[in-house]
């Protein structure tokens, strides 16, 4: 059995993973993908073995794998795409490759890759390649996640803070390294505005290998994390006074050759073209729909609502607003042809986020929604100014909700996905609030 894709491979990169092994003395494939969840799932192949994987798949079984299915399903075969191996710097007898996800000969609708993957093929037949840059925030804690790896990273603005940097220069360099032999352009690598908390950033590329980049890039930063001793973490709020972790997108969009991108328009006062609006305002309509997806856990909502943290802000929006070049807004414009969209987190499923913004910018092109007035106030001191904004939802299950009423962007993002997702998050909601809390005993206890 083969896949039921068209993987249009870039002939640049590989497409054979046997003579991938024999050319680089690979010994073991890490065949993966992500869950309906955002958890990667992985079997460790032998080289000698991956032309039969490479050509049928390797098998999981779906209701253990994360997925919304049951132990009666079929095996779901996970088959390699080629084009995204990659030998890991750290053990380079191993290669990761990302995988299409395979059920009876059919694609399985709610695997994220599969899912990104049908919207990039949309976007093709609309004439446009769409391109992100992600900029992942992650945190380094001790093994249990109490405390920071860093017990003198205790600055009150340690945003920039050059000493704490370069305390983790080896892990930092090790990673940059990493991605300056794969080619990937990084640019820059910063410690962030919370104390043990940085940011490193590589060049933008197609949404789908941006999501792929992304998801290797997680699993290398835990993997050196605990080389060094310590543990990373891109929990959206690991603690409750400090900036969280956020994972701003950049997007742009370009013809089919890459070479032109149709959302800049030099003529325009913010520098977006008619197509750059219309998608944006795709993004807008559907803002408070994709939260559930992009802010995908009960914690996600004390990054987004939160009150100002020790250094001041918490650089993450609550309302659906855009602005120019702004950081306290939801999307801000930088610069010509793109725009940033900074309300997903670091729990966000690197495809299904990548999915939820082809999805909504898609809908916003064919129906030429408009992103509403641009706003330039401050949104963190005057954003109780402005009165018709929508705001995003509080709390988990307020988005599910919101998610799950939305036929419209249901139907675009794809409906078993969608319903699995709801499905599957309930029940993860059910169960926080089942459980009884410290702060449930302190407040209530003498009532």
């Amino acid at each position: 059995m083969g896949t039921a894709f068209d993987t249009k491979l870039d002939h640049s990169k590989p497409t054979d993973l046997a003579e991938f092994a024999r050319e680089r003395n690979v010994k073991y494939f890490m065949i993966s993908y992500t869950d309906l969840l955002g958890s990667q799932r992985a079997k460790l192949v032998p080289a000698q073995a991956i032309a039969d994987m490479q050509k049928d798949g390797a098998g999981f079984a779906g209701f253990a794998g994360g997925m919304d299915m049951t132990p009666a399903h079929s095996d779901m075969l996970a088959v390699p795409d080629p084009s995204s191996a990659i030998q890991l710097p750290w053990k380079p007898e191993v290669a990761w490759v990302a995988s299409y996800c395979v059920m009876d000969g059919k694609s399985v609708d709610q695997a994220p890759r599969n899912t990104l993957k049908r919207l990039v093929d949309e976007a093709a037949a609309l004439g446009i390649r769409v391109k992100t840059g992600v900029e992942p925030e992650f945190s380094f804690v001790s093994f249990d996640g109490k405390s920071l790896s860093d017990e003198h990273d205790n600055s009150k603005k340690p945003c920039y803070d050059q000493q704490a940097l370069m305390r983790r220069f080896d892990l930092i360099r090790e990673a940059s390294d990493a991605m300056l032999n794969l080619g990937w352009e990084p640019y820059q690598n910063d410690h962030e505005d919370a104390n043990g908390q940085f940011e490193m950033n590589w060049k933008y590329d197609d949404v789908l290998v941006s999501a792929d980049k992304y998801s290797f890039f997680k699993f290398m930063i835990k993997s050196l994390a605990e080389k060094y001793g310590f543990r990373a973490t891109f929990m959206p709020k690991p603690f409750p006074n400090l900036t969280g972790n956020g994972c701003h997108a950049h997007i742009s969009a370009w013809d089919l050759a890459g070479k032109t991108n149709v959302f800049a328009d030099d003529n325009s006062p913010d520098g977006l073209s008619q197509k750059g609006m219309h998608f944006l305002g795709g993004i807008m309509k559907y803002a408070a729909t994709m939260t559930a997806i992009i802010c995908p856990t009960v914690n996600s909502y004390k990054r987004i609502n939160a009150p100002r943290t020790l250094s001041g802000a918490t650089w993450a929006p609550n309302a659906v607003t855009w602005t120019g070049n702004n950081r306290t807004h939801m999307v801000r414009v930088p610069g010509p042809g793109r725009f940033e969209l900074r309300l997903p987190d670091g729990a966000a499923n690197p495809y299904l986020m990548q999915a939820v913004i082809l999805a909504a910018g898609l809908k916003g092109l064919k129906e030429k929604l408009d992103p509403g007035p641009r706003s330039d106030i401050n949104m963190y001191t005057e954003g109780h100014t402005i009165k018709d904004a929508p705001r995003l939802p509080l709390n988990l299950l307020d988005a599910l909700r919101l998610l799950d009423e939305d036929k419209e962007f249901k139907a675009a993002l794809g409906e078993e996905l969608v319903n699995g997702f709801v499905k599957m998050k309930t029940a993860e909601w059910n169960s926080y609030v089942s459980h009884l809390t410290q702060w449930e005993l302190d407040h209530t206890l003498d009532c």
